[in-house]
């Protein structure tokens, strides 16, 4: 049979099949090449396979995620960085990425202007968890989706939120005793036939998941710098310096944002002295 993995606590897995329910342990091969919420196995008494993943998020550790929403507000202050790195790895690992302002009632007009200038290259959800205006973003759970953003911008709020606006994912899930959530316990709520992970999300991200990238490939997964690039006069052109660069020329006439550019700068300079070690 086949099966999604849809709870990890510590070696029990819960894997859902056919809308029914399976508490598994892993073969020994299995075990030792690793299994995640998120994951497609065979099984029978056991987890026997895992299926071909196309991607695995180490924090939280979920895999084949198929969309993020990348949580923040004008309180705490956004790390935009932090913000440009998530959408970085994102392009690199084949999931669509949503940037969702939360909190409006705490936003003020100009932040949420510049955020949506800003990421005009982007979809862009706006909601209020506290005051239960989520549907913007219940519409777009589709596939499997998780959650990214830095610490006390309304994760866990708009969790939250979901649960108690839907039933069905409560429900769906009725069968696995939850329990106090754990570092070391992952789950997914169904919310029709889609997956929302269970979980804050992360709000931190270490350069390993852009190291892997060239100095001269960081450019593009910027989709707001490809005219630019187009017009630079080499092609090897880290749009650092002003001459002959088509990207910081649409950045002095506006085109580019000036703070995705800044952005851009620094996580290069992280990758360049990564590579120096």
């Amino acid at each position: 049979m086949q099966g999604l993995v849809v709870c990890k606590n510590a070696d029990l897995f819960t894997v859902e099949s056919q809308d029914k329910f399976y508490n598994l342990k892993p073969s020994g091969k299995t075990k030792a090449k690793g299994i995640f919420v998120g994951d497609r196995v065979e099984f029978d008494e056991n987890i026997t396979k895992v299926l071909h993943r196309k991607n695995l998020l180490i924090r939280p550790p979920v895999a084949n995620i198929d969309r993020m929403f990348i949580v923040l507000s004008q309180s705490p202050k956004p790390d935009f960085v932090l913000v440009d790195k998530i959408l970085v790895y994102c392009a690199l690992n084949d999931i669509e990425p949503f940037i969702v302002i939360n909190k409006l009632d705490l936003c003020g007009q100009e932040f949420i202007k510049n955020v949506e200038e800003d990421y005009r290259d982007y979809q862009i959800i706006k909601v209020c968890a506290v005051d239960g205006n989520i549907e913007s973003l219940v519409s777009e759970i589709q596939g499997l989706c998780v959650m990214a953003g830095q610490s006390a911008v309304g994760k866990s709020s708009i969790i939250n939120a979901i649960n108690k606006s839907d039933s069905e994912m409560v429900g769906s899930l009725s069968k696995i005793k939850r329990g106090k959530q754990t570092t070391r316990i992952v789950k997914l709520f169904k919310i029709g036939k889609n997956y929302l992970a269970d979980t804050a999300g992360f709000s931190l991200l270490d350069l390993s998941m852009v190291s892997k990238i060239e100095e001269r490939e960081l450019a593009s997964y910027y989709p707001d710098f490809l005219a630019g690039r187009g017009r630079c006069k080499y092609r090897s052109c880290l749009h650092t310096i002003d001459s002959d660069c088509g990207v910081i020329d649409m950045v002095k006439s506006g085109e580019v944002s000036k703070r995705r550019y800044e952005n851009y700068l620094k996580i290069l300079e992280e990758i360049k002295s990564a590579k120096k070690f």
